[in-house]
C-alpha cells in the first residue's frame, strides 16, 4: 500500500469518525447531545432488591419486582408511565428481593407471558408466585440458554442463562438477558455471579454490552475482570439499597468496573435510573435529570458529564435492625446502634410469606446490644430469647427474616 492511499484511508475514517451517523467497530463511547430514544430501560430504586422496566414502542417487559413491601412504590412507577399491560415479566430467580412484589404487580396489570427461572425454591413467596400465574392463566416458559423471547420484532432479546444443564445454586441460575436494539445492547445480570459467568464464556457467547445490570448488587463475588472485559461496558447499573446489611457495592467489584472506564449509576445514590436508545446512542437520566448521552463511536476527546444525583434515602428513626439469621440453627438476632435502649414490646419477626410469626414479649434492648430469638423452647434471658416453637420456622433452602415495630411499620429485612 502506498503512502498516498495509506494517508487517504486515514482521511477518510477520520471523517467516518466526525460524522454524526457514523460508527467504527470496537470503538469507545463517548459524550454527545441529549437524545430520546425507541427503547426505554428503568432501573427502579427499589431498595436493596431489582425491579426493570423496558419500554419499546407500544411494548413492556418487566424484570423482578424487589420486596413485598416495594410492590406499591413499583405499581405507583409504573402507573406513572402509564402502562396499561406488561407483555412479559421474567422472574430472573426465586429469591425474595426479586420476586417478593410480584405477585401485587402481576394482580394489578394484564400479563402476556411469564419467564422463570424454573430452578427449584420451596418457599412460601415462590409457591404463592407459580399458584397465581397457573390461577390467572398466564403462559408459563422456563428460561433456558439459547431462548429468545418475542416482545417485538425490531428487537432481540436473547437467554444467556441458565444453561440446559444448571448450575445448581439459585444465584448463578439466573435468568441472564441480553437486549439488542440495532447497535446498542443491554445485559440483564440478575444475581448471577463468576460461575454463571464462567459458564456464558466458556460456551463462547457474545457478552458484549453498552449498558451492564451489575450482578447481585454488585457482590464480591462476581463481576470478575475477565467477564467484564468481554462485556466492555460503557454505562453500569447497580441496584442496591442504602446502608444495606450486605455491604453492596463491595469496594474491590466496584473498583473493577471503574478500570473498565464505564460509567457507574447507582440505585442507592442516583434514584431511578433510566437508559434511553434510538439504536445509536444512549441517554441516561439519574435522580430525574438528564444525566448524559453516550454514543458508541471511535474514540474522541473526554468530555465531562455532569449527572444529578437525589439524596440517599434517609436513615430510619431507629437503629435497630436484623443482624443475622441462621437458617439452619434456626436462630435470628436483633441489634441495636442507637445510643439509647429501644423497646421492642409488641415487635415482631416474620419468616417469607408470614407463615410464622414471633411477637416481643415486654423487652428493652439496650444501646450496643443484640438479641438472639432461638426457634425452640428455653428460658428468656436479656441476650436470648425463645420462640417455644417444636418444629422449625426457617427454610433452610433460604428465607427471609422481616422485623417490624409495634405499629407493623417493617424496620428491617435480612436474606438468608
Amino acid at each position: 500500500m502506498t503512502s498516498v492511499l495509506r494517508y487517504l484511508i486515514c482521511i477518510a475514517l477520520a471523517a467516518c469518525i466526525l460524522a454524526a451517523g457514523c460508527s467504527v467497530p470496537g470503538g469507545q463511547p463517548e459524550v454527545v447531545s441529549d437524545l430520546s430514544g425507541d427503547l426505554v430501560v428503568h432501573f427502579l430504586d427499589v431498595g436493596q432488591g431489582d425491579s426493570i422496566l423496558l419500554q419499546f414502542h407500544d411494548k413492556t417487559m418487566l424484570i423482578d419486582a424487589s420486596e413485598r413491601g416495594m410492590a406499591d412504590r413499583i405499581i405507583a412507577y409504573l402507573d406513572d408511565q402509564n402502562v396499561e399491560r406488561l407483555d412479559v415479566v421474567v422472574a430472573t430467580h426465586a429469591h425474595s428481593d426479586h420476586i417478593g412484589g410480584l405477585a401485587a404487580v402481576i394482580s394489578a396489570y394484564p400479563v402476556g407471558e411469564f419467564v422463570d427461572a424454573a430452578q427449584p425454591h420451596s418457599t412460601a413467596t415462590y409457591e404463592n408466585l407459580l399458584a397465581l400465574i397457573e390461577e390467572r392463566g398466564i403462559p408459563y416458559t422456563a428460561a433456558e440458554r439459547g431462548q429468545t423471547i418475542a416482545l417485538d420484532p425490531d428487537l432481540e432479546i436473547l437467554v444467556l442463562n441458565p444453561a440446559a444443564e444448571p448450575i445448581g445454586e439459585i444465584n448463578q441460575d439466573s435468568v441472564v438477558l441480553k437486549v439488542t436494539y440495532n447497535e446498542i445492547s443491554y445485559l440483564f445480570m440478575g444475581d448471577a455471579e463468576k460461575p454463571a459467568e464462567e459458564s456464558m464464556m466458556g460456551a463462547g457467547l457474545d457478552l458484549d454490552a453498552d449498558v451492564l445490570k451489575v450482578g447481585h448488587h454488585a457482590s464480591r463475588y462476581g463481576s470478575s475482570a475477565e467477564f467484564l472485559s468481554a462485556v466492555s461496558p460503557a454505562i453500569s447499573v447497580i441496584s442496591v439499597g442504602a446502608n444495606n446489611d450486605y455491604g453492596h457495592p463491595h469496594e474491590e467489584t466496584v473498583e473493577r468496573l471503574e478500570a473498565t472506564g464505564s460509567r457507574i449509576y447507582r440505585t442507592d445514590l442516583d434514584g431511578n435510573v433510566v437508559i434511553a436508545t434510538d439504536g445509536r446512542a444512549l441517554s441516561v437520566t439519574a435522580g430525574g435529570a438528564p444525566a448524559a448521552t453516550v454514543t458508541t463511536r471511535a474514540p474522541a476527546p473526554t468530555v465531562t458529564a455532569t449527572a444529578t444525583t437525589t439524596p440517599a434515602p434517609t436513615p430510619l428513626p431507629t437503629g435497630v435492625y436484623v443482624a443475622d439469621l441462621d437458617l439452619q440453627e434456626e436462630r435470628v438476632t436483633v441489634a441495636n446502634t442507637d445510643p439509647a435502649a429501644v423497646n421492642l414490646t409488641g415487635w415482631t419477626i416474620t419468616d417469607e410469606g408470614a407463615r410464622n410469626t414471633y411477637t416481643f414479649p415486654v423487652f428493652s434492648l439496650d444501646p450496643g446490644a443484640d438479641v438472639t430469638v432461638h426457634s425452640g423452647a428455653g428460658n428468656d434471658t436479656a441476650t436470648d430469647l425463645y420462640w417455644g416453637r417444636s418444629g422449625p420456622v426457617w427454610n433452610n433452602d433460604g428465607d427471609t427474616a422481616t422485623l417490624a415495630d409495634a405499629n407493623g411499620a417493617v424496620v428491617s429485612i435480612l436474606e438468608g
